[in-house]
């Protein structure tokens, strides 16, 4: 599972990401199959679209060869579970043009899995802003999407598949979602992406950094492709000014009325004299202690709110978790109450269906196990990194202590 960001870059460091490569230019980094592989598999995305109810026209889109396939071609119309009328996608209707090529793309998929939500949590964790990811499956032949650029840094990680991203040589200014960016028509992209840089061949395990901006476009090499693009939304210089738009509130001076515009030309000079004035103040109060720290907050806490559920230990019903354990198998705890005793030189645990003799360190590892409701084998190893996990979750399965959940 991807924890950090050097887990994330490896074997390229931190260091050498953030001074050669961050908003600067592209980074392809070769990876194993098996790095991404906690993130997302052919049986996750299948897992994924079986929870029907959490998929609409907007959260769930079709391409076909660069063109968006219309909602009604591949939804039908239902009543959500609040009774209110909404398009959601049918399986049947989906499969149709799946057979026929058109790429799929599940949108804020960032926070449905652990292993998605691993490496969102990588790139906050580091300060680069909110992240918001989107799943793009396509077929080899079938391009998604013409040369574009995106208005925020894209880290694309190949977990399924292979497939072949042209990089250009052109980069838009730091371009934002608004719609003098998102307006600009295809023959705008087509002339400013200027020459190809390089051709990129993503294989699973494999990670593609692009720059917000930088034009780029991508086919499918092998029969089929999935990869997971991470976009990073950093905090920008106008985030500045919406705070500076509340502060300015309690300063009379923007409160004031401008200078009445006759035409005359003492008129215009006392605007111009009041827009000095004001510019002034705006140049004040960015250098004012209190509205440094609001904004050294605003940029710190800049990211999305995941997770940070834990119900029963809320209530003291259960010891708190240790480190997710992803998608891996719970154990269900049977024995309510159970727990290690000394009985001589040994600790042992009582089960229905036997005793089990632990070691100091295993009676420690067992107690806290036992006081939760379930637990899997990444949580109970991180918990108690001493303890042979595998071998102590099987000795207490075999008394009746746990059962492997469904």
């Amino acid at each position: 599972m991807i924890d950090s960001l050097a887990a994330l870059l490896a074997p390229v460091t931190p260091e050498r990401f953030l001074a050669e490569h961050l908003d600067r230019q592209p980074l392809h980094i070769r990876g194993t199959p098996a790095k991404f592989a906690d993130v997302l598999s052919w049986r996750q995305i299948n897992r994924l679209l079986d929870m029907t109810h959490i998929w609409t026209s907007t959260s769930l889109k079709l391409v076909m060869d660069s063109a968006a396939v219309p909602a009604e071609q591949f939804c039908t119309r239902a009543t959500s579970r609040d009774g209110a009328p909404v398009l959601q996608p049918d399986a049947k209707l989906v499969q149709g043009w799946i057979a026929k090529g058109a790429s799929v793309v599940m949108n804020d998929v960032d926070s449905l899995s652990p292993g998605l939500a691993s490496v969102s949590n990588a790139l906050e964790g580091a300060g680069f802003g909110k992240v918001q990811a989107n799943v793009y499956i396509s077929w080899q032949s079938h391009k998604a999407f013409h040369t574009h650029y995106d208005t925020h840094d894209v880290w694309a990680v190949q977990v399924e598949g292979e497939k072949i991203w042209n990089i250009w040589e052109g980069r838009a200014d730091y371009p934002i979602p608004h719609p003098a960016f998102r307006g600009q028509p295809q023959a705008h992209h087509d002339q400013a992406r200027g020459k190809l840089r390089g051709t990129v061949h993503m294989q699973p395990g494999d990670l593609l950094y692009l720059p917000r901006g930088w034009y780029h476009d991508a086919l499918a090499e092998a029969s089929a492709s999935v990869h997971v693009a991470y976009g990073v939304h950093a905090p920008l210089g106008m985030d500045l000014m919406n705070i500076l738009s509340e502060r300015i509130l309690y300063d009379p001076e923007f409160r004031k009325p401008l200078p009445r515009q006759d035409g005359s030309n003492p008129a215009k000079f006392a605007l111009t004299q009041r827009a000095g004035l004001l510019g002034q103040r705006l140049s004040e109060l960015c250098r004012d202690p209190k509205v440094m720290e609001v904004l050294a907050q605003f940029v710190g806490n800049y990211r999305y709110s995941r997770g940070g559920y834990d119900m029963l230990a809320a209530r003291g019903l259960s010891a708190p978790a240790a480190a997710s354990g992803g998608d891996a198998p719970a154990f269900r705890i049977l024995a309510a109450g159970a727990k290690p005793v000394r009985r001589g030189a040994e600790w042992v645990v009582k089960g229905p269906q036997g005793v089990v003799v632990v070691t100091p360190p295993e009676a420690e590892a067992a107690a806290w196990l036992l006081a939760r409701p379930d637990v899997t084998l990444p949580e109970l190893a991180a918990a108690a990194p001493a303890v042979d996990a595998a071998g102590l979750l099987a000795r207490l399965a075999a008394a009746g202590l746990l059962v492997a959940a469904a």
